[in-house]
């Protein structure tokens, strides 16, 4: 790992994970920032050290040095504070994966105004709802996908007229007063003096906001202060496993907290350059000949992603920079694993966090691998599953995630917290009580750990079905379907049953091979496979054939809103 990292961690070396467990500990700067800290002490010590690499499906890209992104992020930062904003001023910047990301983002760090990441699939409801929660002043936008259409209808249903709006990648279409970014960034001054007294930041304040994904409801507004970007050490330094002068790709866009886990924090501060592709749709070959091309050395993805990836003729690819691979968002399949490391030889590491956290349970290099286990819980992070009765479960059992935590809410002392652990629900002083009280962070996830300590993902707490004195959960049986060649995705939910109290309902996208083939005989076929690949009781009783599942504008599953539909038609019977 870089050099830079032994200012944070000043043991970045460690022989088993028990060593790494017990010994572990992350240093907190007083008043760090990111952008300082790291940017730009890289630009004045290794200025040619590569920050970041950027490519679309246009033959476009763009190479960038540290020395580089100083200037830019400088330049930037001139930009935004001859428009007004400073410490304390909330930016939503919807980027999707253009390279600009990496320069608006740090630029506000250095401002010490917050930056509201949101994605570009947002509607004017979600803009609505995320300028009124954040208080957002300004945005900064790419220019596709009628985004600034949807932003002028959002204020004007607000009737905000002073506000902020910035375009990147072309004129808006047509409407008035969006700023050319790129323009006006090209015409800055890169002469940017590092702000002092009440304008200076501290580590406590306000950094990031990231709104959850909204599975159960409106999303919550995630509070990240200044000291975050260190908690992704972990992420990055020791699950992801990266290394200096290495590239690393995690495949997310700006608009999700994935991309902060994977995309700039970790990975600049333990040395390794991040890969950038801002592709215009999701293509497994695409993405593989981008791998290929441009020696990414380490790789994080989705299952579904690795799902696709083995579907290919993988011997068309070469592999031979990469060297690590990691998986998380949920459980891994088990033919996955095997078929992946059939093919190259790397065997997928899983983990687990949340938008509140970092990558808090992981499968660490000094580990085994088990295909369908997040791992072990990581240094600094003090995890227990726990029952209803609020006593920790045995071996086997299920129950809550929690973490562990000895401060309360909006507590100023940082270095009680484990590093990477969010301030609060913003402006929403229910939720986060709600969440985190009488010393436990409660996750809402549901887990149990076997003998070895591995812990292993059932689901949701919401999502959990109770059927005759059973719990089951959603992924274990989504992920027996899956197997099956005629499903393209599934959702797993109970449904009431006057007998059972909860039977298991599986609502099934068919591939399109299997698209005209929905019948009864399907179903029994689909339900047979499922017995032999798990318990007997947990297959799916009743089975739903639909064209789309309902999913949050990230991509998540929303069984809520199925289990209200189904709820909804039980009771007009």
């Amino acid at each position: 790992m870089s050099n830079l990292i032994h200012r944070f961690v000043p043991k970045a070396e460690f022989a088993s994970y028990e060593e790494f467990k017990e010994n572990f500990r992350i240093v907190f700067p007083d008043n760090f920032n990111f952008a300082y800290d790291v940017i730009d002490r890289y630009a004045e010590e290794e200025p040619e050290k590569i920050a970041f690499i950027w490519c679309d499906d246009h033959e476009n890209e763009r190479i960038c040095t540290f020395k580089q992104l100083k200037t830019e992020t400088d330049k930037a930062a001139n930009l935004f504070k001859k428009y007004g904003i400073r410490k304390g001023s909330a930016v939503i910047l919807t980027l999707k994966s253009h390279y600009t990301f990496w320069i608006c983002l740090p630029a506000l760090h250095k401002l010490g105004a917050i930056a509201v990441p949101a994605t570009h699939m947002l509607k004017v409801r979600d803009i609505v709802y995320r300028l009124e929660k954040s208080g957002a002043c300004a945005v900064v936008s790419i220019s596709e996908d009628g985004l600034d259409l949807s932003f002028e209808e959002a204020l004007l249903q607000l009737n905000k007229t002073n506000f902020l709006k910035f375009n990147v990648g072309g004129n808006s279409k047509g409407v008035e007063g969006w700023l050319d970014f790129e323009a006006e960034l090209a015409e800055s001054s890169a002469d940017f003096v590092r702000p002092t007294g009440d304008q200076a930041v501290t580590n406590t304040d306000d950094m990031l906001y990231y709104f959850s994904s909204g599975t159960t409801g409106f999303p919550k507004m995630v509070c990240h202060n200044f000291i975050y970007p260190l908690g992704h050490i972990l992420t990055a330094g020791y699950w992801q496993n990266v290394s200096d002068n290495g590239l690393h790709y995690t495949m997310a866009d700006s608009g999700w907290a994935k991309c902060v886990w994977g995309k700039i924090y970790g990975q600049w501060i333990c040395g390794a350059a991040v890969f950038i592709y801002d592709y215009d749709r999701f293509d497994a070959g695409h993405m593989m000949n981008k791998i290929s091309k441009y020696g990414v050395t380490t790789f994080c993805a989705p299952p579904t992603t690795y799902r696709f990836f083995i579907k290919e003729d993988l011997s068309k690819y070469d592999f031979s920079t990469l060297r690590y691979c990691v998986v998380a968002g949920e459980p891994l399949n088990p033919e996955v694993f095997e078929k992946f490391k059939e093919f190259t030889g790397i065997q997928l590491m899983e983990g687990y966090g949340q938008t509140e956290l970092i990558v808090c349970i992981a499968t660490l290099p000094w580990m085994t691998p088990k295909p369908g286990s997040m791992g072990k819980p990581v240094p600094c992070y003090d995890i227990m599953i726990i029952g209803a009765d609020g006593k920790e479960c045995d071996v086997g059992e299920e129950g809550e995630i929690v973490i562990r935590v000895s401060e309360n809410p909006g507590t100023e002392n940082i270095s009680a917290l484990p590093p990477g652990f969010f301030a609060c629900y913003k402006h929403d002083e229910a939720k986060t009580n709600e969440a985190w009280h009488d010393g436990f962070y409660h996750t809402g996830d549901t887990a149990w750990s076997d003998e070895d300590g591995y812990y292993w993902f059932v689901g949701r707490n919401d999502d959990i079905i109770k059927s005759s004195g059973y719990k089951i959960g959603p992924f274990e049986v989504e992920s027996a379907l899956i197997q099956h060649p005629a499903v393209l995705e599934c959702a797993i939910t109970g449904v009431p049953d006057v007998v059972r109290g909860q039977v298991v309902k599986a609502t099934v996208v068919l591939t399109k091979d299997y698209k005209d083939k929905a019948s009864d005989e399907l179903r029994q076929e689909l339900q047979d496979h499922t017995k032999k690949i798990t318990a007997p009781y947990k297959y799916p009783r009743i089975i739903e054939f639909v064209n789309e599942l309902p999913k949050t504008i990230s991509g998540k599953i929303r069984r809520v809103e199925i289990r209200e539909e189904d709820s909804g038609a039980s009771k007009k019977k």
